[in-house]
């Protein structure tokens, strides 16, 4: 018996969570590529849309694939699918179901050109009572017989996919003026359609001009951009069967040159993320009005009388997508079977949303882009901005795409300020990073030696923070600011997390938001007075809307007796802590914790400290690091005659 595997004798994992989620049975479709060898996961989508509401197997394939053609870029697509049951382990039976699901899918996934495509197809099932997985693989030339296929994780999935592929990104501005007769409303959505389509065809037209342009950074001499004409885009040819050498492409042919002519030559050898790995290469759609005429001559005014009175109704469309291409594919089968249907697939979208309320007060639309956590790809979204981020039918449309990528469901990971930045050379998180620039020292705690605690478990604030001390933009708050200071901390985490787009309030504005609520008397105002938790609370309360626990220690002595408790917080809720006691407040930003002997130790940021904006000094100063409650010598870090407020920030439950 001939394995289906048989080339590769496995399937390949890049996406490290296969499963998301552990409560209930659900359908998952698989996201492939054509660029990689066949039976590769690359990630994992969650299906949303069933036909019947008793059977999680059903799927509506229609509104799934409207969806999914929005979230993937081009250059991925559904290539299995995978059925996850509760003590069903009937394996070969869910697979082949499965597998049965994704061939019906394809037909309305597909772009029209692939539709006659025949597809390598996974089959999966897993079983929630045991966590076991089992895949089944149908070649292309004989779908009904499937096989068993052994299951390998790729230890680099970022690298192995940015190694051998990048991003293709393309914007497009269309402004649609519709005729409509002021006695046939109803025909409004008609001329729309077609409207619509005429747009879309036009982008197949000869004389359409693609311009490419490659990374700024690029370390040879070669062109800056190149043109690709409408007359040399093929249609027909089938992108996986499009397999080029890099090194067998003529550069004097532009319309062969390979993707990776535009990417970056030498990259740095260490990269902060997966994002940065990314080329992308830049195309703009130009429409060539005078290729065909040869001479000279004036501007022609055409009349075309309408035959009945009409209102005209201009309809636009901001249209943005990002494909993803393999660095050796060439750059006019990149346009012709990546960049064109992706257009057309979100013009399509963006019409299905207009459509409903196209006579009255139609929604101004935007996509956006994403590089989620745990995702190896970005996805995108069409957000209609007339809506708030804070208005109930954003927040359910966030949270269905969260659900559908298995992201938590009490954290912003898909809000605008989340996007990324496609304007430069490498893609980097979040739409407006170039307007949060800052000279402050994030995450310092990432460098600080371990606390000596022996066999302690160790839990840490989650996510980025500023470090903010005294004396920072020339304001002398030594002596009575550290509570500030450490406001300033918490708030900035908030503010890196996208819970908040507040900027860091300085000491004045703290003092003024607490007058404000009536705590303070207008004196306090540019006062020195100190302030301590419950302040905080009512300060983080008022500019964030982000409520606060309150822990009371009567003593420094018994602040170890609290690790666990910390401990809890640091695991739940990943946010900084202040500790106010006497005339000092600190900074917590993690607990190393032994349950068995009671050993801890506390990661405090000092804001006391003086200094420049030095890392070095600052960690081997002890300004940041790791205290026990009594050191070595005998002296104690927090003292046993005062007493200790802590506050715990509470993450908002929001997406």
């Amino acid at each position: 018996m001939v394995n289906a595997c048989e080339e590769e004798k496995k399937i390949r994992v890049l996406c490290r969570k296969l499963i998301i989620t552990k409560k209930e049975p659900i359908l998952q479709w698989l996201i492939g590529s054509p660029f990689f060898p066949p039976f590769t996961i690359i990630s994992t989508f969650r299906c949303l849309h069933t036909s019947n509401p008793n059977d999680p197997y059903s799927p509506d394939l229609i509104r799934e694939s409207d969806d999914l053609k929005t979230l993937l870029l081009k250059g991925f697509e559904v290539i299995g699918a995978l059925i996850v049951t509760i003590g069903d382990n009937n394996w070969e039976v869910n697979s082949s179901k499965a597998i049965e699901i994704v061939r019906k899918f394809r037909k309305y996934f597909s772009s029209t050109g692939d539709r006659q495509r025949n597809f390598d197809i996974i089959g999966g099932s897993t079983d929630l009572t045991t966590g076991e997985t089992k895949f089944y693989a149908a070649k292309s030339e004989n779908v009904t017989k499937i096989e068993a296929c052994d299951v390998v994780y790729e230890e680099n999935p970022g690298k192995y996919i940015w190694d051998k592929g990048c991003l293709l990104k393309c914007e497009l501005g269309i402004k649609l003026p519709i005729y409509v007769p002021v006695n046939k409303p109803s025909d409004a959505k008609e001329m729309f359609t077609s409207a619509i389509d005429k747009a879309a065809a036009k982008l197949r037209d000869r004389n359409v001009v693609y311009m490419i342009e490659g990374t700024q950074e690029t370390t040879e001499p070669i062109s800056q951009s190149i043109i690709v004409r409408g007359v040399d885009l093929d249609f027909e040819t089938d992108l996986p069967a499009v397999q080029h050498s890099e090194n067998a492409i003529e550069e004097s042919d532009s319309k062969a040159l390979p993707c990776s002519y535009f990417c970056l030559r030498n990259k740095p050898i260490l990269l902060l993320s997966a994002t940065e790995s990314a080329d992308i290469v830049q195309i703009s759609v130009l429409l060539n009005r005078s290729e065909n005429s040869h001479n000279s001559a004036a501007p022609i005014a055409e009349y075309f009388p309408a035959p009945e009175q009409v209102e005209v109704l201009v309809v636009a469309f901001n249209i943005e997508v990002l494909c993803y291409a393999a660095k050796s594919l060439p750059v006019a089968y990149a346009i012709s079977k990546l960049i064109m249907p992706a257009l057309v697939d979100q013009l399509t979208a963006m019409k299905k949303i207009l459509m409903p309320n196209l006579l009255t007060q139609y929604p101004e639309l935007c996509p956006y882009h994403f590089y989620p956590p745990g995702m190896l790809h970005p996805i995108t979204a069409i957000y209609e901005l007339n809506y708030g981020e804070t208005e109930m039918k954003q927040v359910e449309i966030r949270r269905a795409l969260h659900s559908r990528l298995g992201l938590p469901l009490d954290r912003p990971l898909l809000r605008i300020v989340n996007a990324l930045d496609v304007s430069t050379g490498n893609i980097t998180a979040g739409s407006n990073s170039t307007k949060n620039v800052s000279y402050l020292l994030k995450d310092v705690h990432t460098g600080v030696p371990r606390s000596g605690v022996s066999g302690g478990l160790i839990s840490t604030v989650e996510g980025s923070y500023e470090y903010y001390h005294y004396l920072q933009d020339g304001f002398d708050d030594n002596g009575w600011g550290c509570a500030y200071r450490s406001l300033q901390t918490i708030i900035s985490w908030f503010k890196l997390q996208n819970y908040s787009s507040t900027k860091v309030p300085s000491h004045r504005e703290i003092q003024q938001a607490l007058v404000e609520i009536g705590d303070k008397d207008p004196s306090f105002i540019s006062s020195r007075e100190w302030i301590g938790a419950i302040e905080l609370s009512f300060v983080l309360d008022k500019l964030l809307g982000v409520g606060c626990k309150i822990m009371n220690v009567r003593s420094g002595a018994e602040l170890p007796e609290k690790c666990r408790e910390l401990a809890l917080h640091f695991e739940t809720q990943g946010t900084p802590v202040m500790i106010g006691g006497g005339v000092l407040a600190y900074t917590l930003l993690g607990v190393d914790y032994n349950d068995a002997s009671g050993d801890c130790a506390f990661l405090i940021l000092d804001p006391h400290y003086t200094g420049g904006e030095d890392l070095k000094k600052i960690v081997n100063s002890g300004w940041c690091g790791w205290k026990k409650s009594v050191d070595s010598k005998g002296k104690s870090f927090f003292l046993h005659d005062k007493f200790y407020n802590l506050l715990l920030p509470q993450r908002p439950n929001m997406v």
